[in-house]
């Protein structure tokens, strides 16, 4: 017997690139993701957990935080200020918790949050490629280092999220280089 095939009657859509103001979006948010994660090439799990100065950050603990941050933000743009807690209403145990996303935590890995964080880039590339308005605005949620009352657009928000994983990439660069003397640039 030969199996015999037909013809589909839908021809599969391939996505239309994105382009302009969503693309350059998109190539600045990406740039800065390279730079965070390239902080972390060649290392074990054990030094992706480590500080290397007064600070309390580390490298895994930094993917994980712009991971959850970026994903948040995403959300925000979606459901509005419901995505994030009410900072002004957090207890210390909250910000304990919230503590532990700066941290690599026992059982986690620098492979696993890396992967979290592609996944995290992946749906919010989907998100800004589809959305249908970049003008769109959610009230932001309450928090004692936002203006009461206002609101940002999807645009902002994707400026807010560039500018935030800009600011830990450094973190990071500056955390490598005092663990073992690499560098980002130079």
């Amino acid at each position: 017997m030969t199996a015999t095939t037909t013809p589909s009657t839908t021809t599969p859509t391939t996505p239309a690139p994105v382009t302009g103001e969503r693309a350059d979006l998109l190539i600045a948010l990406e740039k800065q993701r390279h730079f965070l994660r390239f902080t972390t090439r060649g290392l074990t799990d054990e030094q992706a957990g480590l500080r290397t100065c007064a600070s309390e950050l580390c490298l895994g603990g930094l993917v994980k935080h712009v991971s959850t941050v970026e994903r948040l933000w995403a959300e925000f743009i979606v459901q509005g200020p419901s995505a994030m807690p009410d900072f002004s209403a957090m207890t210390e145990a909250d910000f304990a918790r919230r503590a532990d996303e700066f941290r690599l935590l026992p059982g986690e890995t620098l492979a696993g949050v890396l992967a979290a964080y592609a996944e995290v880039a992946r749906r919010t590339d989907e998100l800004v490629a589809t959305l249908p308005d970049l003008d769109a605005t959610q009230p932001l949620p309450k928090a004692p280092w936002f203006e009461a009352d206002a609101e940002w657009s999807a645009r902002r928000v994707l400026l807010h999220v560039i500018a935030e994983t800009a600011q830990h990439a450094g973190h990071a660069d500056i955390i490598r280089e005092s663990l073992d003397g690499a560098k980002s640039m130079g």
